[in-house]
């Protein structure tokens, strides 16, 4: 007999050891459905390789895996000089999840495969700088109603959230930028779900994104900065399983003093310089005309860009907004040593391709040099939908925590 370990009553040895042995079963299913997912499609020798588990664990667990629609496999490859390896990956069709980008414009809401396929994405627009809750919330609901028309809720195992704020105790969202001080958003929605609800800060869901399935996939220690509205900054270093995600507000570093006035009250912030409202604001300012703000914001980017090609003002704003970048970047290798910076983000991809040979020249010059040698700056692979995708990764994460097995 020995205690149990947490009531401190004492539980037959036979009932520890079939506690202790489904336990690590948990865990290998986990670790496995984990690595398989980050680095497949796999060969079962290569599983062995990274998870140290015997060939004989590695075959059951699979088994196990492929016996519960999981996982299936997904062609062969040649081995020097055997048979040919089969590989391994996660069936898309296991099931279904939702990500939703709530930003200070717009909420974007994407319906994704168990492989962070897009099936179908809506946007809704917002307006205003100080957004009522429930308002937001309604339409986050109608989106998830929108891109699960004409299909089974049932094989939607969970939906989340990004945000552009910190989340605290499962839903308690504070976001300074939307004017909400403890609102608990997962309340407005979960009552109106069937499917479990995970809520996130947005930079950090997005940074997950781009390590499992973007330019950071690979990278052991990778910073992907959110560009949009708003600046932001995960960093996220490799992991066994899960690479390791940490967010800052980097945005809100000064990249020049007494400079350009930025929402959060402070001046000469990176934000100030970068976002795309800030872009779109020093372009106007320029031409002298009023700026495109909200939603549009993003299409005048677009029009800034096409039309800094031909040089004059949009060229020169760009310029100056690759420069900033490229100063902001600086500090986070001086500071974090990172092997990759991914430029990502609605803003990253309207404008990463424009700015980034003037970003990489101001991270050269600002930048230690023998920490950017080592450091490439790249753009994120995502498209559009990045964010949204990335909000997707939360209910993926929990399923390979728990193995694969829903609920």
């Amino acid at each position: 007999m020995v205690a149990g370990p947490r009531s401190g009553r004492i539980l037959p040895v036979t009932q520890v050891v079939r506690q202790t042995t489904r336990d690590l079963r948990r865990h290998n299913r986990a670790a496995l459905l984990s690595s398989l997912y980050l680095r497949g499609p796999v060969s079962r020798l290569e599983l062995v390789a990274e998870s140290g588990l015997s060939a004989a664990t590695v075959t059951n667990v699979v088994s196990e895996l492929i016996a519960d629609g999981v996982v299936a496999e997904a062609g062969s490859v040649e081995s020097d000089g055997g048979r040919p390896r089969t590989l391994l990956a996660v069936r898309p069709g296991f099931g279904h999840v939702v990500g939703v980008d709530v930003s200070e414009t717009h909420v974007e809401v994407g319906l994704f495969d168990c492989a962070l396929g897009t099936l179908g994405t809506v946007r809704h627009p917002l307006v205003g700088t100080r957004l009522d809750p429930e308002e937001v919330a309604g339409l986050v609901r109608t989106g998830i109603a929108e891109v699960l028309e004409g299909g089974d809720p049932d094989v939607v195992f969970g939906v989340g959230i990004g945000v552009p704020g910190a989340v605290r105790d499962g839903g308690i969202v504070h976001a300074p930028t939307l004017g909400w001080r403890g609102v608990d958003f997962a309340e407005l929605i979960h009552p109106h779900i069937q499917a479990p609800l995970h809520l996130d800060n947005r930079a950090r869901t997005l940074g997950q994104a781009e390590t499992w399935r973007g330019a950071g996939r690979g990278a052991e220690r990778a910073i992907v900065a959110l560009l949009g509205v708003g600046v932001g900054a995960a960093v996220a270093t490799a992991g066994r399983s899960h690479p390791g995600i940490t967010t800052s507000e980097w945005g809100h570093t000064v990249v020049k003093a007494a400079g350009a006035a930025c929402r959060c009250g402070s001046h000469g912030c990176l934000e100030a310089y970068v976002g795309t409202e800030a872009v779109v604001r020093h372009y106007a300012a320029r031409v002298g005309k009023e700026p495109v703000i909200g939603d549009e914001s993003d299409v005048e980017l677009a029009h800034i860009v096409a039309e800094a090609q031909g040089g004059g003002p949009a060229a020169d704003v760009l310029a100056e907004t690759g420069e900033y970048l490229g100063i902001g970047i600086a500090s986070l290798i001086n500071l974090l040593s990172p092997d990759r910076v991914v430029l990502s983000g609605s803003a990253g991809a309207i404008m990463g391709q424009a700015i980034l040979p003037a970003v990489r020249d101001a991270v050269e010059r600002h930048a230690l040099d023998y920490l950017a040698e080592r450091t490439e700056v790249v753009l994120g692979r995502l498209g559009p939908e990045a964010v949204a995708l990335g909000a997707a990764t939360l209910p993926i994460a929990q399923l390979l925590a728990n193995g694969g097995r829903i609920g």
